[in-house]
């Protein structure tokens, strides 16, 4: 039976070239291993860089989810030399995190000013950025990952900044990068190209590698960046799954490390859940990632800063140990 609704015609949209674009972000804004970044000191930071070299040790779970504006951070290759350290052995990001990594591989620049565009109706339907539609589809059609097929396809290509690409330099390495999108978030459901299904089918095999992924947390560390809604969300569920599976299994998970990175402040202690009556009560990473999923065996810490100056600082312990 057809709905009895009409769609938007998305066939009566204007696409324009990326460069027509005004970029807030350039390739300046893009850090290397020796510039100085922003200085930030915590006493605990060398006591999760050791965590995470005996996971890497132990052949354990290393996850890192983000949200798309660490990569606006310029933090980009720290994060991948974490990558080929081996301190990271699975990222996780939302569906901007792509778009980021794409135009920044691709020319060097990313982010549009929402209150510009959105004025005029440009704002998110630029016509390069809509390719990852094309190869979202031929992910579901190849069976890959989301994460997967954008990290093949910017490897593969002649993108003249294509080594900035946390996607590319995963897909090197045989990490995986999962994308977990929600539906109507990100610009490139704007396009007429997007095919729902293809989206749906790429990104929730995304989310079945990061179970996958998360099946292996016992003694591993877990570290979220700057993601209020997406990195709770997704590794509760991944967590659920998991643990089902390891008490039918007669196995655990429940001795693991996790770390949130972000910059809201945490009244009181971050091991235990705020009340109801207090806001900080719905900030999902100080509840979900901080204390319910660890409280049985595992530990957790809290890092508040800017992502440009927290990524490199772990970064740095992280070499310090070596």
């Amino acid at each position: 039976m057809p709905s009895k609704y009409e769609t938007f015609d998305r066939s009566r949209l204007l696409i324009k070239p990326l460069a027509e674009r005004t970029h807030d972000l350039q390739l300046d804004r893009w850090l290397a291993l020796d510039d100085p970044a922003p200085p930030y000191s915590h006493p605990q930071l060398a006591d999760l860089a050791r965590r995470l070299r005996d996971a890497r040790d132990r052949g354990a779970a290393r996850i890192l989810m983000m949200g798309a504006h660490v990569l606006r951070a310029g933090v980009n290759r720290h994060l991948i030399d974490m990558l080929e350290r081996g301190a990271i052995g699975l990222v996780a990001m939302n569906g901007a995190g792509a778009v980021h990594d794409y135009e920044i591989a691709r020319i060097g620049a990313t982010t549009e000013s929402v209150a510009r565009y959105i004025k005029s109706g440009e704002f998110g339907l630029w016509r390069e950025t809509g390719e990852l539609n094309d190869w979202i589809r031929e992910a579901a059609d190849l069976s890959l990952g989301l994460g997967e097929n954008v990290g093949r396809r910017i490897a593969e290509s002649d993108f003249p900044h294509r080594d900035l690409s946390v996607f590319a330099a995963a897909f090197r390495l045989g990490v995986p990068v999962t994308v977990h999108v929600g539906i109507g978030y990100d610009i490139l459901h704007e396009h007429p190209n997007c095919d729902g299904a293809a989206l749906g089918a790429a990104s929730y095999r995304d989310f079945l590698i990061f179970a996958r992924g998360v099946e292996n947390l016992e003694g591993g560390v877990m570290l979220s960046f700057g993601s209020a809604i997406m990195a709770p969300e997704v590794y509760l569920k991944a967590l659920a799954m998991s643990r089902n599976v390891a008490h039918r299994e007669g196995r655990e998970i429940r001795r693991f490390t996790t770390a949130v990175f972000d910059v809201v402040p945490i009244a009181g202690d971050i091991h235990r859940e705020l009340p109801k009556s207090d806001p900080g009560y719905y900030f999902r990473p100080h509840k979900t990632i901080l204390a319910r999923t660890v409280a049985e065996g595992g530990e957790s810490y809290y890092f508040c800063g800017d992502h440009r100056a927290t990524l490199p600082a772990l970064r740095k312990a992280v070499i310090e140990l070596t």
